[in-house]
């Protein structure tokens, strides 16, 4: 771990990251030091990459809670961002743990009722009842966000357009139930949609139905939509790409990706787009249309 950063710095130096997986926790790292922002790594045990692990200034498990709140404000943080993947959600008996967790049981308990949304805002209510400023990707690191039309060297055939347009209304349809954000369009059918298993596994199955099959097509098609739920809080849970999801994607045949403007977050962006170009895939913005 490294050492502690300067408590002694103004607090709008300093954002606290509670880190889950993934490679976003120590890129959106570097992008806040790059600012003058020192950011303050608290690792989630079980979950944190190697490279997150090495920076934190704590690894802290499910059930410490009031050593988590504790550690934050000493390190003088009075923001602080939730980033990186949960490849599970915690059950009751991990709740279990130090005093400040015992004190706030009651409000955990109530947050692990309900959909990955219920759950997120409680948990950001948890937070800010603790008189913390839980920020969002779009008020520290806009730069991590994706842009709009073609962002790589790959532009779309109409007939993908036509499937991203089909598989964006699915994933609407996948919000409004709070499921998932993402789902498979080919050849004018949707024929993957995300649940529990989370994305990697989705294209995993896709990759399993065209070798069976049960998508055909000549050449690569179709493509994979990640958007944000409607009426999902911007502040956690952005869907997320990266270069994992690129080989995934080539892998099921899939012709391109897209994401939703501004809404959605590209890991890794360099590796990304040229994974992408190299593959011969697409990578879109989608902006999503202003409601009447």
């Amino acid at each position: 771990m490294t050492s502690p950063p300067n408590a002694s710095a103004s607090p709008d130096a300093r954002v606290g990251l509670v880190a889950g997986n993934g490679a976003l926790p120590y890129q959106v790292a570097d992008v806040l030091a790059n600012k003058g922002i020192t950011p303050v790594i608290v690792a989630i045990k079980g979950e944190a990459d190697p490279e997150t692990l090495v920076r934190s200034v704590a690894e802290l498990g499910w059930g410490e809670i009031g050593r988590l709140l504790k550690t934050l404000k000493r390190h003088g943080c009075s923001r602080l961002l939730l980033i990186g993947g949960i490849s599970r959600r915690p059950d009751f008996a991990s709740v279990f743990g130090d005093f400040g967790t015992l004190r706030l049981l009651p409000k955990i308990t109530r947050a692990l009722m309900g959909g990955d949304d219920s759950l997120l805002s409680k948990v950001i209510g948890l937070f800010e009842a603790e008189g913390f400023e839980v920020v969002g990707m779009t008020d520290i690191a806009p730069e991590l966000l994706a842009g709009t039309g073609v962002l790589g060297k790959v532009s779309p055939s109409k007939t993908a357009l036509e499937d991203m347009d089909l598989a964006f209304k699915a994933t609407e349809r996948l919000g409004e139930l709070d499921i998932g954000q993402a789902a498979v369009a080919v050849g004018g059918r949707v024929v993957a949609l995300e649940g529990a298993e989370g994305t990697d596994a989705m294209l995993e199955r896709c990759a399993v139905l065209r070798a069976n099959g049960r998508i055909r097509s000549k050449g690569a098609a179709g493509v994979l939509v990640k958007a944000a739920k409607p009426k999902q809080d911007l502040r956690v849970d952005l869907p997320t790409v990266g270069p994992r999801t690129i080989d995934l994607a080539s892998a099921a045949g899939l012709a391109g990706i897209a994401v939703e403007a501004g809404r959605a977050l590209i890991a890794d962006q360099e590796a990304t787009f040229r994974k992408a170009d190299e593959a011969g895939l697409f990578i879109y913005g989608i902006e999503r249309p202003e409601k009447d």
